[in-house]
């Protein structure tokens, strides 16, 4: 990998390769997801494959969990792939599409949410 590729991203780096995501990819991953809130608290990351901003904000994102004590339960959302479901989480749970976007849930409720240089680990705990 090249430095440019280090700094700006360059070839995608597919966050499906980190272990700490659960993929929603359909409405019934989304369904689960939110069943799982009434349990713990959850977080939807929604990331646009197609966006230099976005795949920052991620990959600092990821950094911050994996040095982080706690390892909250996370979903992972292409919107550009799955842009119904993103529609979905806007319209089911009330909020406004940004990208990239962290909604964290608690008993089907957005309890807290940011977009781009806002996201931050500390929103989940």
């Amino acid at each position: 990998m090249s430095f440019f590729d280090k700094i700006f991203g360059g070839k995608e780096e597919n966050s499906e390769q980190n272990p700490i995501w659960k993929y929603i990819e359909s409405e019934e991953d989304l369904k689960k997801a939110i069943e799982s809130s009434f349990t713990n608290k959850i977080a939807i990351f929604k990331h646009s494959t197609s966006c230099f901003i976005s795949k920052t904000v991620l990959r600092n994102f990821e950094k911050e969990i994996e040095n982080s004590d706690s390892k909250p339960e996370l979903y992972f959302l292409d919107l550009i792939a799955y842009r119904a479901i993103s529609n979905k989480i806007a319209e089911d749970l009330n909020v406004r599409h940004e990208s990239p976007q962290l909604l964290v849930i608690e008993n089907g409720k957005v309890v807290n949410s940011a977009s781009h240089q806002h996201i931050s680990a500390d929103q989940i705990v």
